[in-house]
């Protein structure tokens, strides 16, 4: 048995013996060092002896491999334990991981829907609005309202159904959401957006219970008004009945088509993350990416000389 080996073996039995380690745990552990002195074991020491350098290089080269940054950081806090260990039981007299930096984790691009699936969508939801009867058409109006303010306006969904009911009753173009750390931003409404709320309003207001509600969407929850888990679960049944697959919708995702939308046709960045409330530019610019993404993936698919 190698140094490398031995040195290993003894750590795995420290995590099983004093950590209390499971054995998917330990096993993880072992695959992580393993590879690790694999790869290092060409260098003088091997994984035992070594330095910074090493170690780097090693990250390298599972970079080089393919490995995503959250595997990398993965296998990186393995060997921070590994070498932790051997410092406190006097192996080493140093530890080489003390000056890396986990692999950055890249940010994932949002999921988006495109306009012509979110118009499918917002069609289906007044078509059930208009047709459903008894409490079922109470339901439908809700959620067509929902859908039609949540596209128009690209809230949180924590604001949207959290909206008050004097939003409905000025019925303007424009009104303030207070967001985030208590900020206020201006948001448009859609002609129609105002036509649903219109039409959820006579229809809130025909029920006894919820006429006298400050909110919008009343519900007898204990926050007063609709949980955004229940607006979530009936708006995947909805994308269900509309055709389209309910994994690539949630309230956040009709958040992003409302932002991507926009700068797909030509809307300044500044105006969109002023209307998403975002403090900082850099959130926004996300949705630039995705713009990005679908430009490259068009002239991979059409252009006669791509690959």
């Amino acid at each position: 048995m190698t140094l490398s080996a031995a040195r290993i073996e003894a750590f795995l039995e420290m995590m099983s013996v004093e950590r209390g380690a499971s054995d998917n745990t330990l096993a993880s552990y072992r695959r992580d060092l393993e590879d690790a002195a694999g790869y290092l074991a060409a260098r003088q020491g091997g994984l035992a002896g070594a330095g910074s350098s090493d170690i780097r290089a090693y990250l390298d080269d599972m970079a080089t491999r393919g490995f995503a940054a959250t595997s990398q950081a993965r296998k990186l806090s393995a060997l921070r334990q590994f070498f932790k260990f051997l410092y406190a039981e006097g192996l080493r007299q140093d530890d080489p991981t003390g000056t890396l930096d986990a692999p950055k984790k890249g940010r994932p691009l949002p999921k988006i829907m495109s306009e012509a699936d979110t118009g499918r969508l917002l069609d289906r939801a007044a078509e059930e609005a208009e047709a459903a009867e008894g409490i079922a058409s109470l339901t439908a109006k809700r959620l067509h309202a929902l859908v039609e303010v949540l596209y128009a306006t690209g809230l949180r969904v924590s604001e949207l159904v959290g909206l008050p009911v004097a939003v409905a009753l000025r019925d303007e173009r424009f009104f303030v959401v207070r967001g985030k750390g208590g900020k206020e931003r201006m948001v448009p409404l859609s002609d129609a957006a105002r036509r649903a709320m219109r039409s959820w309003l006579a229809a809130r207001n025909s029920v006894p219970a919820f006429a006298e509600s400050p909110w919008l969407f009343p519900a007898s929850s204990e926050s007063g008004h609709l949980p955004r888990q229940v607006f979530a679960r009936e708006l995947k049944g909805l994308a269900a009945r509309t055709g389209i697959a309910t994994a690539k919708i949630s309230p956040h995702v009709l958040r992003h088509a409302f932002a991507s939308h926009l700068l797909q046709n030509g809307a300044d960045l500044r105006a969109v993350q002023q209307l998403l409330g975002h403090s900082d530019i850099s959130t926004t610019q996300i949705y630039t990416h995705v713009l990005e993404e679908r430009l490259v993936r068009l002239v991979q698919d059409h252009h006669p000389l791509a690959d």
